[in-house]
């Protein structure tokens, strides 16, 4: 058996979406397990409505990581796979791709899949989806820290399968606000696991973004990243590096996708999303204050 897990919360149209994607898998053997973490709107309803086992925890309980594996243990399923409420599979054999490569290796902790933007996403957020996931298939190993990077650590929880016996031995972290996935990638990459990359498996899976939500965003992977990407060799200056290369080749494309009134636009809400991420990186030299001012969960963190 499958169990695919969707945290909620006044997940609205787009849980609509995501829960009908899911009803047309090729798949049979498949719960769908909803915990749903205060909606004020039909979203436990709706849920039901279409098969789902709903868990209901209160607003000021939810963490991405303790959230999913509350979850994860009321499930039946020998794979879980996790998903998010505006994510909706782009074809009926999502599932079955996503979860296929667990099947044969037994050295694979788990899968993720390709995330492509919604047809009305603004052109940054296509080409970062582009960018980060792309058309190609990968397996992901690191033999040491010095081996843990943005490429080796990338793993997500909007589209991911993980075999149920490795989840139980190295459930998410839930001392960590965000990134739970990366943070559960490095620790089973350094138990001597690997990560695969299915792009067949696809869902559409964007955001809208203003600036400051940019910002907020990538303040948040800033932080979560020491304990992902930023727990190798990475430098500041490797990550400038790799700044200006992506911004060379998102102005090249907008340039050659014929969307160069984009440019300009596009140039402030990188700069955001940079100044998050080197600000999030560094934030155990700021003050509480300034971190709750600076992330898109100020809650989540502790006082003083």
């Amino acid at each position: 058996m499958i169990s695919v897990i969707i945290p909620t919360k006044d997940g609205g149209d787009d849980l609509s979406r995501c829960l009908q994607g899911l009803t047309t898998q090729t798949i049979g053997d498949v719960e769908i397990i909803v915990v749903d973490s205060g909606s004020r709107d039909e979203s436990i309803e709706l849920a039901r409505s279409h098969g789902a086992r709903v868990l209901e925890i209160a607003p000021s309980r939810f963490r991405h990581g303790a959230t999913r594996n509350f979850a994860a243990e009321q499930a039946k399923g020998e794979v879980l796979v996790f998903t998010t409420q505006d994510a909706v599979a782009d074809s009926k054999h999502w599932l079955e791709r996503l979860c296929g490569p667990l099947e044969g290796d037994q050295e694979l902790a788990g899968v993720y899949g390709r995330q492509v933007a919604h047809e009305n996403a603004a052109p940054p957020e296509r080409f970062f989806l582009e960018f980060v996931y792309g058309p190609h298939a990968r397996i992901q190993q690191a033999q040491s820290v010095g081996d843990l990077t943005l490429n080796t650590t990338l793993f997500s929880n909007a589209n991911s399968a993980i075999r149920r016996s490795v989840w139980e031995r190295y459930p998410f972290s839930e001392d960590i606000f965000f990134g739970e996935d990366q943070d559960w990638a490095r620790r089973v990459l350094l138990a001597g696991y690997a990560l695969r990359y299915e792009p067949d498996a696809v869902v559409r899976h964007s955001h809208s973004y203003t600036l400051s939500e940019a910002f907020r965003r990538f303040f948040d992977t800033g932080v979560s990243g020491e304990r992902g990407f930023l727990a190798g060799s990475a430098s500041s200056s490797f990550l400038v590096r790799q700044a200006l290369r992506y911004a060379h080749e998102e102005a090249a494309w907008l340039v050659k996708t014929g969307q160069r009134r984009w440019i300009p636009y596009t140039a402030l809400y990188e700069l955001a999303k940079f100044a998050g991420l080197q600000m999030g990186a560094r934030h155990r030299v700021l003050p509480l204050w300034l971190k709750r001012r600076c992330s898109s969960l100020p809650d989540a963190w502790p006082g003083q």
